[in-house]
């Protein structure tokens, strides 16, 4: 199948384009509150960045709050998808091994949490990566303004 026939057909079953909207809307909904949270709880989110070492905490959060935050939104009303999707799953990645070493915690409770914590990074990683696959596609109820 050629790319122009796979680009017409991604949203041609009735329905898809909706649910598209759907788990857009919930994918970076997620994303975005995550990203207000970071402001909301700045000072005890730069603690726990500053316990694992990032540097410059604070601003660390505050701009990782801003990249999903815009990421998010950029999901949503489908506009620089390709710049939003890709910045969500390098951060996303990152933070899941950075931040979520579940391996290194030796108390099981907490060891729990930090693998909970890395498992919903990876799989939220896995849906932007799956969003950035289909970057170059016209997406239906969407600004569709980008790089591509």
């Amino acid at each position: 199948m050629s790319y122009l026939a796979l680009q017409a057909g991604v949203f041609a079953a009735p329905g898809s384009a909706e649910l598209f909207l759907l788990a857009r809307v919930l994918f970076g909904g997620v994303l975005a509150f995550m990203g207000l949270n970071h402001f909301t709880n700045l000072g005890d989110m730069a603690g726990y960045a500053g316990s694992k070492g990032v540097p410059a905490p604070n601003l660390a959060v505050a701009f990782t709050g801003g990249l999903l935050v815009l990421g998010g939104l950029s999901v949503i009303v489908g506009a620089f998808v390709v710049l939003g999707a890709g910045a969500l799953s390098v951060f996303l990645l990152a933070s899941a091994v950075g931040m979520h070493d579940f391996w290194t915690v030796e108390d099981p409770q907490q060891q729990q949490t930090e693998m909970t914590q890395f498992l919903k990074n990876v799989s939220l990683a896995g849906a932007a990566v799956g969003l950035l696959a289909l970057g170059g596609v016209a997406w239906p109820y969407s600004v569709g303004v980008g790089l591509f």
